[in-house]
C-alpha cells in the first residue's frame, strides 16, 4: 500500500485509545490487557451490561478505562425508544466516574438522542461521523442534530472511519464538507481516530455471523493524510490530535 504521511502525524502512535472490538461482547479482558502492555500512554472503551458489577468498573478504572461503547449500530438497533433506554442505562451506570458514552450509531438515532444528550451529566462521543453518508451532505436532519450537539459542547464527533461514509475511494473526497462542518462548528469537541484495523460488519449473502470476514483493505497513510485536508491549520490539528483527548481520555 502507498503510504505517504504528512510529519505532523509521525507521532500520532505517541497515545492510543483501545475500543473494545465488538466480536468480544462484555468479555474485556483482551482489551484490558492490550492498556496494561502499553502502560501510561494507552486508554480503553469498554463494552458492559448489567451483569458487570462495580466492582469490575473499579479494576477497569484503574487500568485505564474512560468511557464505555454502545455500539446501536453493530446491535442492529434502529428503534429510538430501545437506544433511549440503553443510553439511560450506561449514563446511569457511569453517572458517578469521570467517564463518557460512545456510540456507534446512525444519523436518524442521534436526532431521537438530541435532547437525551443536550441534558446529560455525562460526556459523549459519537463515533464515525455520527453515521452519516456523505452522499447525504451536511444538511442531513440527522447530521444537523449532530452538528448542533457538537456547537453547544454535549457531544464530541470522531471524525474517524471516512471511508465507511464516502463513495470516493481512495481519498474519500466526498467526505470533506462534513468534517470541514464539524470542525467549524466547535473544534474544541472534535476527535480524530484511525478506525484499524478495519474491520468488515458488512451483512453479505452467505456469510454468517459467526464467520471470521477479511479486514477492509485500506490504505491508513490516505487516511492520515485527510485530516490536513480537512483541517489545513496545524493548531487547529494539534487540538484535535492531542488537546482533545488529553482532556476526554485523561492523558
Amino acid at each position: 500500500m502507498h503510504r505517504q504521511v504528512h510529519a505532523d502525524h509521525i507521532r500520532l502512535t505517541d497515545r492510543v485509545v483501545v475500543v473494545q472490538p465488538s466480536v468480544y461482547g462484555t468479555d474485556n479482558a483482551c482489551t484490558l490487557d492490550a492498556i496494561t502492555q502499553l502502560g501510561s500512554r494507552a486508554r480503553g472503551i469498554a463494552v458492559i451490561d448489567e451483569r458487570v458489577s462495580d466492582a469490575a468498573l473499579d479494576e477497569m478504572d484503574r487500568v485505564g478505562i474512560r468511557g464505555v461503547r454502545l455500539n446501536l449500530a453493530a446491535a442492529g438497533v434502529t428503534a429510538p425508544e430501545t437506544a433511549r433506554q440503553r443510553f439511560d442505562a450506561a449514563a446511569g451506570r457511569i453517572a458517578s466516574r469521570r467517564w463518557h458514552i460512545q456510540i456507534n450509531t446512525q444519523p436518524s438515532i442521534i436526532e431521537a438522542l438530541r435532547n437525551q444528550v443536550m441534558t446529560s451529566h455525562v460526556p459523549v462521543v459519537f463515533d464515525h461521523f455520527g453515521g452519516a453518508l456523505a452522499a447525504l451532505g451536511p444538511r442531513h436532519p440527522g447530521f444537523v442534530a449532530l452538528l448542533d450537539l457538537v456547537r453547544a459542547g454535549k457531544a464530541y464527533a470522531k471524525i474517524s472511519g471516512a471511508y465507511r461514509s464516502s463513495t470516493k475511494a481512495p481519498d474519500y473526497a466526498d467526505v470533506t464538507p462534513l468534517a470541514k462542518a464539524l470542525i467549524a462548528a466547535n473544534v474544541q469537541r472534535i476527535v480524530w481516530g484511525t478506525d484499524w484495523p478495519h474491520p468488515d460488519s458488512a451483512t453479505l449473502d452467505g456469510r454468517k455471523a459467526t464467520d471470521i470476514a477479511p479486514l477492509l483493505q485500506i490504505d491508513d497513510g490516505r487516511v492520515m493524510n485527510q485530516l490536513a485536508v480537512w483541517a489545513p491549520d496545524a493548531a487547529v490539528r494539534k487540538t484535535i490530535l492531542v488537546d482533545n483527548p488529553a482532556r476526554l481520555y485523561g492523558f
